[in-house]
């Protein structure tokens, strides 16, 4: 056991180191005039770094409001775990914290990793805009660095805490491999850590959608305040709307979406861990090393993520628009390709030959899990999760027909722009409904509703460099707010 434990803990050191490496190449970007005697230059760096003072002291505002009322819900609602589970569920009688401190660690992790997604994409943003002045390559490199610094620190810390509160859990619980023990059996055990995704969902909550609502809002605003009614530019600064509409880009897209995901990876993992505790079968072969299995494979995740991103920032270079989407959907399937090849290293080290899940719905047979069917599980999860992936892209992107479309039929009028908008967006989930029902019955058919968690996991595999991607789009979309106060200098 203590070898899986050093490998998912060096795997998360891993990853937080990466994320640190990143932090620092961006933050140490010196922004000094390339011409230190044009004045205008050196005005425009300075309306630049001014504006994202500004956006940083809003995002900081933001956060710091909506985490103060997300710490006195955590309170109130921590009580009512601690009421309703800790101390009237435990059947051993007396009083337990275990749900209680899962529920308020997965709280804090997720305020955490969402504010540090929103500081290093508040201190990227106006880089990012300083590096495009001379190189296309290197504004790429640092807003994807800046991401990689949210994906991995989000993942690597999320992961390390789990495994570290499985283990004290483990120590102090001391459960049975029993699952018919309702008082101290590893499936007792594993309902009351699953409260560390519980926490988790909670932030989500409020940080994806307040932050959500509010980032639209403001978005909104700028646009109807400013291009409608003054006719100005897209985050023109003569529009006081648009550090609005920057700051929920922090709050909303990094912050909040960092908080969902976190949920999300949290929630699955937990959710396989409660599957493994409660099959006896699968739970007492080898003292319980199954339960490693979905952390190594979000472990094993973070490396390979970390050799696809490491790819992506020092070997490919993007020196053209066009490439830019190339670069950002080779990092999806560079992952997908190296987490691919793991998977069956994670499976065959931690699960056994064969395990007994149930009874088919015939009521007559058997039905009997593998380690090839449940990698094959994972696999199909992580597989859906690329489709969905280019899927979106295809329906969103002004690469493809379908925006192309969308923006012809806007010339016909606003009644077309909506009936042709509803269209597309109702034809988008075609192929992300079929891709998710395929994976679910094949998942349970060869490993039961086990298998359906394990899909999920390998969904989420691959998610450092998903968020990376999801992160560089507020932040380059925050540096593009920044080259008009610059223009309007030099």
């Amino acid at each position: 056991m203590v070898f899986f434990i050093v490998l998912i803990v060096a795997c998360c050191v891993a990853g937080l180191v990466w994320a640190y490496m990143n932090a620092i190449e961006v933050t140490s970007i010196n922004l000094a005039a390339s011409d230190p005697a044009n004045e205008n230059e050196i005005r425009g760096i300075d309306a630049m770094m001014k504006i994202g003072e500004k956006i940083s002291n809003g995002a900081d505002a933001f956060l710091g409001q909506e985490y103060r009322i997300c710490g006195i819900f955590v309170v109130f609602f921590g009580a009512l775990v601690f009421g309703l589970v800790d101390f009237m569920g435990n059947n051993n009688g007396g009083i337990r914290l275990y749900a209680t401190v899962a529920y308020v660690v997965g709280s804090v992790t997720s305020m955490v990793c969402g504010y540090i997604g929103m500081k290093i994409a508040v201190k990227s943003n106006f880089r990012t805009t300083y590096k495009a002045m001379t190189s296309l390559s290197e504004a790429f490199k640092t807003a994807f660095r800046a991401g990689c610094v949210m994906g991995f620190s989000m993942i690597s810390l999320s992961l390390l805490i789990l495994i570290i509160l499985f283990e004290v859990y483990k120590k102090m619980f001391e459960p049975t491999y029993n699952p018919k023990d309702h008082k101290q059996s590893y499936a007792v055990l594993m309902e009351l850590l699953a409260a560390y995704g519980l926490g988790g969902s909670s932030i989500a909550l409020f940080g994806r959608v307040g932050g959500g609502i509010y980032t639209k809002a403001a978005d909104v605003g700028a646009d109807l305040v400013g291009k409608v009614e003054e006719n100005l530019a897209e985050d023109s600064p003569r529009n006081p709307a648009t550090i609005a509409d920057n700051v929920g880009d922090n709050v909303g897209d990094i912050a909040g979406m960092g908080a969902d995901l976190f949920g999300s990876f949290a929630e699955s993992t937990c959710a396989a861990l409660v599957f493994i505790a409660t099959c006896e079968s699968l739970l007492k072969v080898n003292d319980g090393r199954a339960l490693y299995f979905p952390m190594l494979v979000s472990a094993f995740g973070i490396v390979a993520c970390i050799l696809s991103s490491a790819y992506g920032i020092y070997v490919y270079t993007v020196d053209s628009f066009d490439l830019i989407e190339k670069a950002l959907k080779l990092q999806l399937v560079l992952s997908t390709i190296l987490i691919l090849i793991v998977i069956p290293v994670a499976g065959f080290l931690t699960l056994p030959s064969d395990w007994t899940i149930g009874m088919h719905r015939n009521g007559k047979d058997i039905q009997k899990g593998t380690a090839f069917k449940a990698i094959i599980c994972v696999a199909s999860g992580l597989i859906s999760g690329l489709i969905i992936g280019y899927s979106t892209d295809y329906y969103t992107s002004n690469a493809h027909a379908p925006v192309q479309e969308m923006a012809q039929a806007c010339t016909a009028g606003p009644a077309i722009n909506i009936i042709y908008g509803l269209a597309l967006g109702y034809n988008s989930t075609i192929i992300p409904v079929i891709a998710l029902a395929i994976t679910i019955i094949m998942s349970i058919s060869f490993c039961g509703l086990f298998g359906v968690a394990l899909a999920a996991i390998g969904m989420l595999s691959n998610l450092c460099v998903g968020l990376a991607i999801d992160a560089y789009g507020p932040i380059s979309d925050n540096a593009g707010g920044k080259v008009v106060p610059y223009d309007r200098y030099c």
